[in-house]
């Protein structure tokens, strides 16, 4: 995905964990966080708790998403996305993505990986990899800074 591409439609999910959520529910409203993840990467798990304490500190101004992207056979075992994803505390919206549906949308190579879009739906920032989240958190804010100036 470019810059300013707009939110591509989270369909095609194999399932939805902790509520299922639409492109319309998310635009509009306030921006968006969608981050990818895999139960076999251990970078994600690592960047987990920042990516938690990120979705509480701007839980009223900022929609989460996680994205499960399955990087091999033994990544689709649905119990196991579900005690990995308790185990780490993810209680945001899961869409597992076994059929790589939301990936080739997004056109995805990675994880962990983090997509924010502005309230209208366009990309505004990404980044992959464990590191860097004081980098996402400052792509965050000006975001949100931006939604305050307008307003």
């Amino acid at each position: 995905m470019k810059l300013r591409e707009p939110m591509p439609e989270l369909t095609g999910a194999t399932e939805w964990l902790n509520g299922e959520v639409t492109r319309e529910e998310l635009i509009g409203d306030k921006p968006t966080l969608i981050h990818f993840w895999s139960i076999s990467c251990h970078l994600c798990k690592e960047a987990m708790p920042q990516v938690n304490q990120f979705r509480d500190d701007f839980k009223d101004k900022l929609n989460v998403v996680a994205v499960h992207m399955p990087r091999s056979e033994n990544d689709l075992n649905m119990e196991e996305i579900k005690q990995s994803a308790a185990e780490h505390g993810i209680s945001q919206p899961i869409f597992v993505d076994s059929d790589h549906k939301l990936t080739e949308a997004f056109e995805n190579q990675y994880v962990p990986a983090y997509y924010v879009f502005d309230r209208e739906g366009k990309l505004r920032h990404f980044q992959a990899g464990g590191s860097g989240m004081k980098m996402l958190e400052k792509r965050v804010n000006r975001v949100l800074d931006e939604i305050e100036k307008t307003e």
